[in-house]
């Protein structure tokens, strides 16, 4: 794993590095393992970029009941187990109008 990170950082500085032509001295050192990777500015600054837009595949967004930030793939809350948004409002509206058949009574 760390072979893996490693090999990114130093290819997200190669393509950087081919947009200054006098490169500038590196401001920051990131260790991965044995490997440490120098950054420059640029590189810190894009990087910084990056880690601050990212979203995570599984964040759904925050629970509408208990303001929890575990939503499942049907956005119910792994919190409270209710389920939120838009889909959680229908849901409750079709639950609520619901008559079950005789044999289920």
């Amino acid at each position: 794993m760390n072979d893996v990170v490693a090999k990114a950082l130093r290819e997200f500085n190669d393509r950087l590095d081919v947009f200054d032509p006098a490169p500038a001295p590196p401001v920051a050192e990131v260790r991965v393992g044995d490997a440490t990777i120098a950054l420059r500015a640029p590189v810190v600054r894009a990087l910084t970029e990056a880690l601050l837009r990212y979203q995570d595949p599984r964040d759904r967004g925050t629970c509408d009941h208990c303001g929890g930030p575990r939503l499942d793939d049907n956005f119910v809350c792994a919190d409270c187990g209710r389920p939120s948004g838009v889909f959680g409002q229908l849901l409750s509206e079709r639950v609520a109008r619901y008559d079950p058949p005789a044999e289920l009574s």
